[in-house]
């Protein structure tokens, strides 16, 4: 299982990658393995700012529907469309391609509040 250092990790199983005050958000190795073949990411919250551990969106799989859970609060000012097309690069690129959403913090402090990738894997038993 893949579980990258220099990322950031909800237990909610999305991670996050910060540049400056722009954080990059998807979900976990983990949590797509767990959800099965992806076949559709709907995010309808671009240029909405919402709070920390709001729903943002979510991600169908061929048996469930999960809710996705922003991990820091600030404005939603990217969703990558390449998932409308192609929503199994969640499957195959979590960390890559299978990006959601871009965010522009608002609380630069809530990042510390987020688990490292021991912590995470701690989480999840790996």
């Amino acid at each position: 299982m893949n579980i990258p250092s220099d990322l950031k990790y909800t237990k909610d199983h999305e991670w996050v990658k910060v540049e400056d005050d722009v954080a990059i958000v998807g979900i976990t190795d983990f949590a797509q393995g767990e959800l099965g073949d992806i076949v559709y990411v709907e995010v309808e919250t671009v240029d909405e700012t919402l709070d920390k551990d709001e729903v943002f969106g979510s991600v169908e799989a061929v048996k469930t529907v999960s809710d996705l859970f922003l991990p820091l609060s600030g404005e939603i000012i990217e969703f990558n469309e390449a998932l409308e097309d192609e929503p199994e690069k969640v499957n195959s690129d979590p960390y890559g391609e299978g990006w959601m959403v871009k965010i522009k913090i608002s609380d630069a402090t809530e990042v510390e509040s987020l688990l490292t990738d021991a912590a995470y894997k701690e989480l999840i038993g790996a």
